[in-house]
């Protein structure tokens, strides 16, 4: 199931990061704790948007392409982030390409 368009995530990444937008250049150190503060902060909703976050993994601050693979075993560490149990309750997590 898709909630952005194309156009939308786009629109998304050029735009400054907020509650419903987060960037990280890499999914390594720092990042993926804090990737998981992300999500975390998404799946709670508190500004009840209603709409999922989203972390685009692999982007700059500026939204520019940090040019990483994403690779089946990135998106796979991505997709584990449910059920790895760092989060509690798991939260609902959708990974794309």
């Amino acid at each position: 199931m898709s909630y952005y368009s194309n156009a939308q995530l786009e629109a998304m990444l050029e735009d400054t990061e907020s509650d419903q937008a987060e960037r990280k250049e890499t999914w390594a150190g720092s990042a993926k704790s804090k990737g998981r503060e992300a999500v975390c902060a998404f799946a709670n909703d508190l500004p009840s948007h209603n709409t999922p976050g989203v972390l685009f993994v692999g982007a700059k601050d500026d939204g520019t392409p940090s040019r990483i693979s994403v690779d089946d075993q990135l998106l796979l560490t991505l997709s584990d982030i449910k059920t790895d149990g760092k989060i509690v309750p798991p939260p609902s997590v959708t990974v794309e390409k």
